[in-house]
C-alpha cells in the first residue's frame, strides 16, 4: 500500500473520530435525515448495481433486485418508522435507596462511535448495507469495505457513498489485505465482520488488541434433516432454493443432507427431476458464477476426490466461472467434502436410521449457523431443535429467516457472535448505559 493511501484511510479515520464528538449522530431527526437521502441514492443506482452483480457474480436481474436491494431497502424502511421509539430511554424498577430516598432508574442507548465494516463478497450489496444502516441508525459513523472479490460492485457502492454522506460520517475503502490489516490496527469503537471464520479469528485477534467489541457473522457447515415422515417434493423445492441461489455461495444454504434411509431414493429422484425441469437439464451457467477460479478448483477438488459418489451434474468452465448444480450420495464424514463448508453448488446427501446417531455426528462438530428439519410431526421437529444448536434454524423451509427483520441473525461458537436485522441492528450497534439517579 503506498503511502498516500495509507495517510488517507488515516485522515477520513480521524476525521470521524472528530465528527461523532460533535454529537451530531445523536441527534435522531440528523439520522433519519441522512438515511433518507441514502434511500434515494441507493434506489437510484438499482441499474448499475443489478450491472455490477451480474458481472462480478452471475447474478439474475430478478435474484439482485429482491434479494441484494429490495429486502435492504424494506429493512431500511423499518428503521426509520421505529427508531423513535427504540431510542427513547426505558425506564425499569428500582431498588431503594439506602437513606430511604427516591429512586430513578433507566436504560440509554448510546451510539459507540466510529465503525468498521467488512462485507463479503457473495453478497456484496445486502451483507454490507444492512450492517451500514444498522450502525446509523444506532448513531455511530462508519467506515466499510466493501469486498475486493467483487470489484464492479464495490465501485458502484463507493459512488453510493459518495453521493449521500460527507467523508466524516461514512467512507468506503477500497482494497485488500493491506487495507484491511491497517484499518485493524486502528482504535475503532465497533467492528462488525462477515466472512469466512479463519479470517474472523484474524479480525477478532485484531479486536482483542485494543479490546474493541465486535459482531462475527461467519458460517460453517448447516445441516439439513429430512425426516422420513417429510413432504418430500415441499422439500426438494425449498431445500434447491437454499442451496442453488447465488450458486451454493450462501452462508445459510444447505450445506448437507442428513435424509431416513427409508426415502432417500425417492427424494434423490425428485431432486433430479426438479433440477431437470428448472434448469431444462442444464444448469451449468443458470445459477449465477463461482466468485473465481480459485474456488472453481476448490470445489472441483472435492469431485475429484470422489468422482464415483457424483450422481447428478459435476460440470464446470473455469474461465467462465460457472459450475453445475450437483448432487453427492453415499457420502461420509471422511469424504473430503466433509471437512469444511462448500460454498458453492454441491450437495452431499447421507443417510440415518437412528437419529440419535445422526445428532451425535452433528453435535461433534462446529456449532453451524443455520440448521434446517424437514418433518411433518411438529414433535419431532421440535426434539431435534432441543437436541442441538445453531445460529439460527427452521422447519421446513432454508434460509428466508435471513430476509426478516423481525428475526435476529447470526451465529454462535465458530458460526459467529452477535445478532442483527431490523431492532436487533439497533441495539447491536448501541451500548445499553444503565442511569441511576437519586432525588
Amino acid at each position: 500500500m503506498n503511502k498516500e493511501l495509507e495517510q488517507k484511510i488515516k485522515e477520513i479515520f480521524q476525521q470521524q473520530k472528530a465528527f461523532f464528538k460533535t454529537n451530531q449522530t445523536k441527534d435522531i431527526n440528523f439520522r433519519k435525515t441522512q438515511l433518507r437521502k441514502f434511500r434515494e441514492v441507493f434506489s437510484s443506482h438499482t441499474d448499475a448495481l443489478c450491472d455490477a452483480l451480474q458481472t462480478d457474480l452471475g447474478k439474475s436481474r430478478e435474484e439482485a433486485e429482491y434479494v441484494e436491494i429490495q429486502i435492504t431497502l424494506n429493512e431500511l424502511d423499518y428503521l426509520l418508522e421505529n427508531i423513535d421509539d427504540w431510542a427513547k430511554p426505558i425506564p425499569v424498577e428500582s431498588k431503594p435507596h439506602p437513606s430511604g430516598a427516591e429512586v430513578v432508574s433507566k436504560i440509554v442507548y448510546e451510539p459507540y462511535g466510529v465503525n468498521y465494516i467488512v462485507g463479503p463478497f457473495n453478497y456484496p450489496v445486502s451483507l454490507i448495507i444492512s450492517p451500514l444502516i444498522g450502525a446509523l441508525i444506532a448513531g455511530n459513523t462508519a467506515i466499510i469495505k466493501p469486498s475486493e472479490n467483487t470489484p464492479h460492485v464495490a465501485k458502484v457502492l463507493k459512488d453510493i457513498v459518495k453521493e449521500s454522506f460527507e467523508e466524516s460520517y461514512v467512507a468506503v475503502v477500497q482494497g485488500a489485505i493491506e487495507e484491511n490489516t491497517l484499518l485493524l490496527s486502528l482504535p475503532f469503537d465497533y467492528i462488525f465482520f462477515t466472512g469466512s471464520p479463519n479470517v474472523g479469528k484474524i479480525v477478532m485477534k485484531a479486536a482483542a488488541e485494543q479490546l474493541i467489541p465486535l459482531t462475527l457473522e461467519l458460517g460453517g457447515k448447516s445441516p439439513t434433516i429430512v425426516h422420513a415422515d417429510a413432504d418430500l417434493d415441499k422439500a426438494v423445492a425449498r431445500i434447491s432454493f437454499g442451496k442453488w441461489i447465488n450458486c451454493g455461495q450462501t452462508c445459510v444454504a444447505p450445506d448437507y443432507i442428513y435424509i431416513h434411509e427409508s426415502v432417500k431414493d425417492a427424494f434423490v429422484e425428485k431432486l433430479k427431476a426438479y433440477l431437470q425441469a428448472t434448469y431444462n437439464g442444464e444448469s451449468l451457467g443458470k445459477i449465477g458464477k463461482i466468485v473465481n477460479q480459485n474456488q472453481i478448483k476448490n470445489l472441483a477438488g472435492y469431485l475429484e476426490a470422489a468422482p464415483e459418489k457424483v450422481i447428478y451434474g459435476g460440470n464446470y468452465d473455469l474461465e467462465t466461472r460457472h459450475f453445475e448444480a450437483t448432487l453427492m450420495d453415499n457420502v461420509t464424514w471422511h469424504d473430503q467434502v466433509m471437512q469444511q463448508e462448500i460454498f458453492g453448488p454441491i450437495l452431499p446427501i447421507m443417510t440415518y436410521n437412528n437419529i440419535d446417531e445422526a445428532l451425535e455426528e452433528i453435535n461433534n462438530r462446529p456449532k453451524p449457523l443455520a440448521l434446517y428439519v424437514f418433518s411433518e410431526s411438529q414433535e419431532f421437529a421440535d426434539d431435534i431443535l432441543s437436541r442441538t444448536t445453531s445460529g439460527d434454524a427452521e422447519i421446513n423451509s432454508t434460509i428466508i429467516h435471513v430476509g426478516s427483520h423481525d428475526l435476529p441473525f447470526g451465529g454462535v461458537g465458530t458460526s459467529g457472535m452477535g445478532k442483527y436485522h431490523g431492532k436487533f441492528s439497533f441495539e447491536n450497534f448501541s451500548h445499553s448505559r444503565s442511569v441511576l439517579q437519586v432525588k
